[in-house]
């Protein structure tokens, strides 16, 4: 009669297996739950400090490839596409939330567009431009397509499907998933005093503060930064991030099953799934490679709706910034040119930073403590996120828990890591967050471009 606590197991699998088989790493949750009780991480925390100096950046911090690159470049880039030293690596974790207005979907499965006769959903657009450079160059470019635990059976399913002589793709496994935590209260405060409220009547403020007081209560009694498991498995759990798509290769052996098949291999393109104008452009790619980076950045200019920071100047040094980060979200509209996230990256000097090279792929358990030392380097977000509890017949409770998440952008924060930074076209770094943009890409002529990128079946 009464509603009972969440059971461990439900829907087949309990939290434990569903822990061990989504890759929970359980010293990194260990140490973000003592970070966020000593107050080092947290919703304050997640900003940059109120001494650093952020500033737009100069010309010389960036590279200018909206115009024509040098011919010597152009060449570099398809030598090395001709020799099959290139790849993509497609980021595909997302359930695409924002695109569906909070519908579970696998975004990279969605058909949008009509593209060569019929529609297509973004993985189909992004394979057909490694199929249409495939026979530019005669030489078929590996494609891996990196999945998260709510993406990645859907995604092999409609892979396995393929038959296709003119691709080469790679299902990268997700191999790392949080377990969220009750908030502290230092958090919950922040959240509700410190950033920005719509203001209500009289009696509804009454209400809300009344509401947030046992929310308090709760996380009091239920125990600061501990572990949120009463509710169904899934909803115990979260994605933490896009930093970790990289490290994932490693970690589930997609890295160096690569290398081997194809020793040359030297570069890899990441994009995200909804930048659909990203390509293995050869000006591009041969400017990234005879620079020596280990990363290369691609920029576009901000426009009234990116959100979410974007490339400046922080002490004297260009780096990405996230949102997130920013003290004063005013400081956003100051920034020229907003993360695009498609980034060139030199896959030797990449395994360096992580005091890895090629022969140490094969001990797993030396990766493994090369991605934590890492990962420890960058900055954690901390956010809150509401879940929703169903007790049945008609009762449900909305509670909200901590979750963490590390960004591919923040690399640029190391300063070991030789970063670059160029500027493209907004029709290659556009991204598709909600469907309300589709009108307007149709109209503009982007869709139009897109379709002439690719080799459609």
């Amino acid at each position: 009669m009464l509603p009972q606590a969440g059971r461990a197991e439900r829907n087949g699998e309990s939290l434990a297996e569903l822990l061990d088989r989504f890759g929970f790493d359980r010293r990194q949750h260990e140490q973000i739950r003592s970070d966020l009780l000593a107050g080092r991480i947290g919703l304050a925390a997640n900003r940059l400090h109120a001494a650093a100096t952020i500033e737009d950046v100069r010309p010389e911090d960036l590279f200018d490839a909206r115009g024509a690159v040098s011919a010597e470049a152009s060449e570099v880039g398809e030598r090395l596409l001709r020799d099959g030293r290139v790849g993509v690596l497609t980021l595909a974790a997302g359930v695409g939330s924002r695109w569906t207005e909070g519908a579970g979907v696998v975004k990279a499965l969605h058909p949008f567009c009509r593209f060569g006769g019929r529609h297509r959903n973004f993985l189909e657009v992004h394979l057909a431009k490694s199929r249409a450079t495939a026979r530019r160059y005669g030489a078929i470019p590996p494609h891996i397509v990196s999945t998260g635990y709510l993406t990645d059976r859907p995604i092999r399913e409609f892979v396995d499907r393929l038959e296709d002589a003119e691709l080469d793709i790679v299902v990268s496994s997700g191999r790392s998933v949080g377990l969220r935590t009750i908030p502290t209260v230092r958090d919950l405060r922040f959240a509700w005093e410190e950033m920005p409220q719509q203001v209500l009547d009289a009696q509804r403020q009454k209400v809300r503060e009344s509401l947030r007081a046992a929310l308090l209560d709760w996380a009091r009694q239920a125990g600061e930064a501990s572990d949120y498991v009463d509710n169904l498995p899934m909803q115990c759990l979260h994605p933490v991030g896009h930093w970790f798509e990289v490290p994932n290769l490693m970690r589930n052996g997609t890295l160096r099953d690569l290398l081997r098949r194809r020793p040359n291999l030297e570069h890899l393109l990441l994009h995200n799934i909804d930048t659909l104008g990203a390509d293995l452009d050869p000006a591009l790619l041969g400017r990234h490679a005879t620079s020596g980076a280990c990363l290369t950045y691609e920029v576009i200019g901000r426009r009234h709706e990116d959100r979410g920071g974007g490339l400046a100047r922080v002490d004297g040094r260009p780096r990405l910034v996230e949102g997130l980060a920013l003290p004063d979200e005013r400081i956003e509209f100051a920034l020229s040119y907003y993360n695009s996230m498609t980034t060139w990256i030199a896959i030797d000097p990449l395994l360096a930073v992580f005091g890895l090279t090629r022969a140490d792929l094969d001990d797993s358990a030396r990766v493994d403590q090369a991605i934590l030392r890492t990962s420890r380097r960058l900055p954690t977000y901390i956010t809150l996120k509401d879940v929703k509890k169903r007790w049945g017949h008609g009762q449900e409770d909305i509670v909200p828990v901590a979750q963490f998440e590390k960004l591919w952008g923040d690399m640029t924060a190391l300063p070991d890591v030789d970063c670059r930074f160029f500027v493209t076209s907004i029709r290659r770094g556009q991204q598709l967050k909600h469907q309300a943009q589709l009108d307007g890409w149709l109209r503009d002529g982007s869709a139009a471009a897109i379709e002439r990128l690719g080799v459609w079946r």
